[in-house]
């Protein structure tokens, strides 16, 4: 089941929707992170309608998401300018994600200008792919087009710590939205695996979003992500992140905590 398909599956109960999650959005024993947050995303903007650009979100993985999963929402302020809004993922064992939006309206300001790079990397098409043919990958990435710009694959024992890849949906269907470029967020596996000599499992904790332009677009579907590891010790990993258009144009700044299980 592709991503678009597995969005309009999900049914209306209660004050929420509820999703089966199939074995190809597997990610180990939990759902695929970045799809357990675009469930959230597509919860909020169908029960809240008319609301502003997506601005920032920040994500909590809590717990395994597997099976029948429920989203729900609710408002927690609404200002004249910005809305928050909570999205939790459930499941019959309890609370797996919690999501906070935060969506604003454009407001009259001195500053027009961004202070990041622009993204001067080979073409997608110039570069190879992430994941060797027979090599061992997630279920969920199958539905992705990934291919490796700079760095190195995960567990190569390489000594750099900042990793780009070109990343797109295999379905070139899906609609070019912020609730599919969430989904695409998440899809690098953590900077610190291509340093390790050996597999260990790796679980998200938390994740953070800064949303920079209103409505994120590309060319045929590339996005370039860049995955940063700042500091590994005692189990647990900071990584700074960023996600650049087929342009070159940043679109999302981001930073995630990882535990590391080995």
């Amino acid at each position: 089941m592709n991503f678009v398909d597995l969005l309009t599956s999900s049914t209306r109960k209660g004050n929420g929707s509820e999703t089966a999650i199939p074995d190809n959005w597997m990610q180990g024993r939990t759902t695929f992170g970045g799809l357990s947050a675009a469930l959230c995303l597509a919860e909020v903007q169908r029960t809240h309608v008319d609301l502003p650009p997506l601005r920032s979100a920040q994500i909590t993985f809590i717990g395994p998401a597997g099976g029948t999963v429920r989203a729900s929402s609710r408002v927690l302020r609404q200002g004249r300018s910005a809305t928050f809004i909570e999205a939790d993922l459930e499941t019959e064992k309890g609370l797996v994600a919690r999501c906070i939006f935060v969506f604003g309206a454009a407001r009259p300001s001195a500053f027009d200008q961004t202070f990041l790079d622009k993204s001067v990397l080979a073409n997608p098409d110039a570069a190879d792919p992430f994941f060797p043919p027979n090599g061992m990958a997630p279920h969920f990435t199958q539905h992705f087009d990934v291919r490796l710009a700079k760095g190195a694959r995960p567990v190569s024992g390489s000594t750099c710590n900042v990793h780009d890849i070109w990343v797109r949906f295999k379905d070139r269907d899906t609609p070019n939205n912020a609730v599919s470029l969430i989904a695409i967020a998440d899809m690098p596996p953590p900077a610190i695996m291509p340093m390790m000599k050996e597999f260990a499992p790796v679980s998200s904790i938390n994740w953070h979003l800064n949303f920079l332009v209103d409505a994120p677009h590309t060319q045929a579907g590339w996005w370039l992500l860049r995955s940063a590891a700042e500091h590994a010790r005692e189990g647990y990993s900071s990584q700074n992140m960023l996600i650049w258009n087929a342009k070159g144009d940043p679109v999302i700044a981001g930073r995630q905590s990882v535990a590391v299980f080995g």
